[in-house]
Order: C-alpha cells, then sequence, then structure tokens
C-alpha cells in the first residue's frame, strides 16, 4: 500500500513539474505584456502631463498679464520697455490675427473658430504616440494660446486684449500678446516634429531600398 502510495505521489510531483514548465512561458509572455502596457500607460500619462501643463501655464499667463495690462495702461498710450524697441501699448483686436475682422459679428464668428480649433488640437493630442512630448508640448502651447484668446473673446466685448508692441521708429509689427506668442511657438515646434518624423521615416526606408538595388544588380 505504502509503495502504491508512493508512486501516485511521484507521478502527482511529475504531473505538477510538467504543467509548470509547460505553463512557465505563458507566464513570462503575460509578464512581459504587463510591463509593456505598463510602460505604455506611463508615456501616455506623459505626454498628458506635457500637454495639459503646457497649456494651462499659456492660460494663466495669458490672463494674468492681460489683466495686469488694463490695470495699468491706457489704451493706445505706449510704455517703453526697452526704448522705442519694445513697447506695451494696449489694444483691443475685434478681429483675428494681424487685425482680420468680419465686421460687428467678429467676435462670435472668430470665437467659434477658435473652439473647432481648441477640439481639433486636443484630438490630435489625444492621436499621439505614448512618448511623443515634443509634439504633445507644440499642440499643448497651441491648445494654450487659442483658450487664452478665446477667454477674452468672452469676457471683452471690446476685443482681444493686445499688448506687446515691437519694432523700429514708426515701423512696428502687430500687437501681440502671450496666447498669440503661444501659438507662434507650438506651430513652429509641431513644424519642427513633422520634420523630423518624416526624415526618420525617409532614412528607415533608405536601407531597404538600398539592399533591393544590390540584389537586382546581383541578379542581373
Amino acid at each position: 500500500m505504502r509503495s502504491s502510495s508512493h508512486g501516485s505521489c511521484g507521478r502527482r510531483i511529475a504531473i505538477s513539474r510538467a504543467t509548470s514548465h509547460r505553463c512557465a512561458p505563458h507566464r513570462w509572455r503575460a509578464s512581459r505584456e504587463r510591463s509593456e502596457l505598463q510602460r505604455q500607460a506611463s508615456r501616455t500619462s506623459s505626454n498628458g502631463r506635457v500637454f495639459w501643463g503646457a497649456a494651462l501655464t499659456v492660460v494663466f499667463f495669458d490672463v494674468l498679464t492681460k489683466l495686469l495690462v488694463q490695470h495699468s495702461l491706457h489704451e493706445l498710450e505706449p510704455k517703453r520697455i526697452f526704448g522705442e524697441y519694445v513697447r506695451f501699448t494696449l489694444v483691443y483686436n475685434r478681429g483675428a490675427a494681424f487685425s482680420m475682422s468680419l465686421g460687428s459679428q467678429s467676435r462670435w464668428i472668430f470665437g467659434s473658430f477658435a473652439l473647432i480649433a481648441l477640439y481639433i488640437l486636443w484630438k490630435l493630442y489625444r492621436q499621439s504616440a505614448p512618448g511623443e512630448r515634443a509634439r504633445a508640448l507644440a499642440l499643448g502651447l497651441a491648445w494654450g494660446g487659442a483658450a487664452g484668446n478665446l477667454i477674452d473673446r468672452i469676457r471683452e466685448p471690446r476685443g482681444v486684449v493686445d499688448f506687446v508692441d515691437v519694432g523700429v521708429g514708426t515701423v512696428r509689427f502687430w500687437t501681440f500678446n502671450v496666447a498669440d506668442s503661444a501659438v507662434t511657438a507650438g506651430a513652429v515646434l509641431l513644424a519642427w516634429v513633422l520634420w523630423r518624423e518624416d526624415r526618420e521615416t525617409s532614412m528607415a526606408k533608405k536601407p531597404t531600398t538600398d539592399a533591393t538595388r544590390v540584389e537586382g544588380r546581383t541578379g542581373t
């Protein structure tokens, strides 16, 4: 009876070990997949911190500087910051960039455009691959700038507050604000990101193309 018992125990141990060996690769793959999912989640979270961090920072400083300028300056009275090169001049822009206007309804028309732009920028951010922090930063800057000017259109009937006045003498650039600067910086950064991605894609395809040419010459 004892030998029978020992024999059955031995068989159970052997079966258990065999099952354990068979399951080991599955456990390893499952562990690797969990680790990869955790890394992707971390990179996605990093994108979110960059995007929303940039966007909210731009909105905060844009609104703050506009309120300070409205409180301390009179409309169209320039205050020198660096001689005639950089001045703060309070103006109200009822149109869009570069004083483009669509008449009395400009406020609501351009406000609607801003809402659409905010949605598109947010969708582009959501579609970014995990770890694309430069793209997230570019989109966050643009989103924050669009949001800052939209807040102005809602709170200020006279128009968007512009105050940065740059130029030499009577030759002046269009007056702008923090939001405009953020949108421009975001657009430039996004253009650079897209150029870099296109260049990396071209470089990745080049070895394959060269190998195909070599094979063709060898075959002939």
